[in-house]
């Protein structure tokens, strides 16, 4: 599928951990505050409350997950960081659109 993200876009896989956990932090942020918004008149705020747990669970997973590079296939490695956040974030936005 497509990246939801212009801000991997077609930049080389290999970024600097940092540049790349600052980006995660970005658009997790942005989920989070969207998130908030619809969910401010929601009737089920306890499904908001989840969404908001999973949003927070995910940067933790891969700011975790970029912490811990595996030896040998870096470029790979990143590559499918990059491709199961992209689908991890699309699965948030679509819940998020559901609230």
């Amino acid at each position: 599928g497509k990246s939801v993200f212009a801000v991997f876009g077609k930049r080389k896989v290999m970024a600097k951990r940092k540049v790349l956990k600052k980006r995660i932090n970005y658009i997790v942020g942005e989920l989070f505050a969207e998130c908030l918004i619809n969910g401010k008149n929601c009737a089920d705020q306890a499904k908001v409350n989840d969404v908001l747990a999973d949003i927070l669970n995910t940067q933790n997973e891969f700011i975790s997950r970029i912490s811990h590079t595996q030896p040998g296939n870096v470029k790979g490695f990143y590559k499918k960081l990059i491709q199961d956040f992209n689908a991890k974030a699309n699965e948030l936005i679509d819940a998020i659109s559901k609230l």
